[in-house]
């Protein structure tokens, strides 16, 4: 398997895939921190462990397939190039924290891309799986099984009263992260997303935007995940979890609903002049790219356009961000040339997948 697969295809095989209530909920993730006995934590740890820890897993793990998620490859975050590592952060495989402060850092990532493994990032370990839709009993299970399967090759730092001990006191316990990727314009057109993130926060969750802590909810996109890792099982923490995402999918369609009903013609309009945006566009930014992408998957959702599959949105809201755009240029651009091919990339698309409808239809 070659490395630039990972770096020029937008979208993850798990991504193209449709999942339940994948209307609103674009993935499920799991993740898990572990440490390594005998090894000091990244906080505290040396530039010779750092190595010997990317060399144990590069050992145990490098070119060995597990199961249908297919062969994992070894990408050493210093032999990246900037725009390679923003990349991979775009496609939500590592995180920002592993690209940008982890000189010693590195990633397992399987063929099919669903699952991630990063290295000396926080943590020595943590373990990623990704879903499509409303999966996290699934991803669950598939990240235990994961991890039972590295544990077979390395010690964890465990301890029988505290759990998994990890660098950052709100991981230790189970260590588990879980979160979900929700597309949720009805409720922030509605202006109700103000009151519910106070009420979400105080249920031990959180709310964020689309690149986790820090980040912008760009395209009415946001990530709710735990807080509590401590004290509960991971089975609780995830049930708890599915029962407040089930509760905002259908606050969303409510709102949807409420949307229809009270605006009608108004809200189709907003969802085809985005798309007019999208379709004629010279010069764009991504800000702009992502809301009207997120009108335009509204749109769909709705029935108000139906010549446009979902998943293309998926692959736009990637291949429009500036490491894609810049990967596709062969080098860096400036921000008004990335947002002159933004305009350019997205058209194209959209002609490409009007012309497969036009041919479908012919059939």
């Amino acid at each position: 398997m070659s490395f630039e697969k990972f770096f020029n295809t937008a979208v993850s095989s798990w991504m193209s895939q449709e999942g339940p209530d994948s209307d609103i909920v674009l993935s499920s993730r799991i993740r898990l921190a572990r440490n390594i006995v005998d090894f000091r934590f990244p906080t505290l740890f040396s530039s010779e462990e750092a190595r010997q820890i990317v060399s144990l897993f590069e050992r145990a793990f490098a070119h060995r397939s597990y199961r249908e998620a297919g062969r994992f490859e070894l990408l050493k975050m210093s032999e990246l190039q900037p725009i390679e590592k923003r990349v991979l952060v775009e496609k939500h495989l590592i995180s920002p924290h592993l690209a940008e402060d982890s000189p010693f850092g590195a990633c397992l990532l399987s063929e099919n891309e669903e699952i991630s493994i990063m290295i000396n990032e926080e943590d020595h370990i943590r373990i990623q799986c990704l879903f499509p839709g409303l999966q996290l009993a699934e991803a669950l299970e598939a990240a235990s099984e994961l991890d039972d399967w590295i544990e077979g090759h390395v010690n964890y730092a465990f301890d029988e009263r505290l759990g998994y001990l990890t660098s950052c006191p709100t991981n230790v316990g189970t260590g588990l992260r879980a979160s979900v990727m929700m597309h949720l314009p009805a409720l922030v057109l509605t202006q109700q997303m103000n009151r519910i993130v106070p009420a979400i926060n105080q249920l031990g969750l959180v709310v964020r935007g689309t690149y986790g802590e820090g980040s912008e909810a760009l395209g009415n996109i946001f990530q709710i995940s735990n807080q509590i890792t401590l004290g509960k099982s991971e089975e609780d923490i995830v049930a708890d979890l599915h029962t407040i995402v089930q509760q905002l999918i259908a606050q969303e369609r409510a709102a949807r609903q409420a949307l229809v009903k009270t605006l009608g013609i108004q809200l189709e309009d907003k969802v085809f002049r985005s798309y007019g945006i999208l379709a004629n566009c010279r010069v764009i930014e991504s800000k702009e790219a992502a809301q009207c992408l997120s009108d335009v998957r509204l749109g769909i959702d709705l029935g108000y356009i139906q010549n446009i599959s979902r998943n293309i949105l998926n692959e736009l809201m990637i291949l429009t961000q500036p490491g894609f755009l810049q990967q596709y240029a062969g080098g860096a651009l400036r921000p008004e040339e990335r947002d002159v091919r933004r305009a350019a990339l997205i058209r194209e698309r959209l002609k490409m997948e009007e012309r497969r409808k036009m041919e479908g239809d012919e059939r």
